[in-house]
């Protein structure tokens, strides 16, 4: 296939950036997209051009790292999959196809198509854990959870922190993958005992980084590559109205 990619070029977070354009020949519609940007990004370092800065790691739809804007949508057109996960047999011969990072004040750009997703690791810091005294492993059958609440806590689980879900929101809002966060643990016996500061302090947080308010659209759920469900933000809402009953310390 002839492939037109116009991509998101930016030096860094201070400088001003703009859409160029690249021409490729010979795409197979077997690659991945990612495969596609190493053609790509070969072909300009033998030019001696600076090739395009863009997230990876696992390629497998695990570690969450790649986060394109492809075509006006969050990893690209091919639902419930990341950007790695998809590949140029969704795309025709003779397509223009417009790559962009993720829009979001709390994702500052660091070069071209990587952003700065640390705030996440912020929001985790603050209360996506739970505290318990190291040791050896205990038996997984000590404490008994019903085959239904384990399989929810796992949806929640399924999360892989892309930022799909603030790049997707029109308010660039976190509240899917807060709520992820809070759901996997909040449900269970192990996260009960923590449950009221745990969704104070990450909503609190949430807040502080600069992420948008939820208006409960459903973009950010649709454009999930795990479909995680919109019913995770309901249970964060009653958990953090439950810690403003009852805590003196609600910011």
């Amino acid at each position: 296939m002839k492939i037109t990619l116009k991509v998101w070029r930016q030096k860094n977070n201070n400088t001003a950036g703009k859409l160029v354009e690249y021409q490729l020949d010979n795409v197979s519609e077997d690659m991945s997209f990612l495969e596609m940007f190493d053609v790509l990004n070969d072909s300009l370092t033998r030019k001696g051009e600076e090739p395009v800065a863009f997230d990876h790691d696992c390629r497998e739809g695990i570690c969450g790292m790649c986060s394109m804007y492809i075509n006006g949508r969050a990893h690209g057109p091919q639902t419930g999959a990341t950007t790695c996960q998809l590949h140029m047999r969704s795309f025709s011969d003779g397509d223009t196809i417009v790559v962009e990072p993720w829009r979001a004040r709390a994702f500052p750009v660091i070069k071209d198509l990587m952003v700065d997703r640390s705030a996440f690791d912020r929001v985790i810091q603050a209360g996506g854990y739970v505290s318990v005294n190291t040791g050896s492993a205990r038996d997984a059958n000590e404490i008994l959870i019903p085959r239904t609440i384990a399989d929810e806590a796992m949806d929640a689980a399924a999360c892989i922190g892309c930022g799909a879900c603030v790049a997707a929101c029109k308010n660039a809002s976190a509240m899917l993958f807060v709520s992820a966060k809070v759901s996997q643990l909040a449900i269970l016996p192990q996260g009960q005992s923590e449950h009221v500061e745990r969704a104070e302090r990450m909503v609190a947080q949430m807040d502080s980084e600069g992420f948008g308010a939820c208006s409960f659209t459903g973009a950010c759920s649709v454009e999930c590559p795990k479909s995680i469900s919109l019913d995770h933000i309901a249970r964060l809402n009653r958990e953090y109205l439950g810690a403003k009953l009852t805590s003196d310390n609600v910011q």
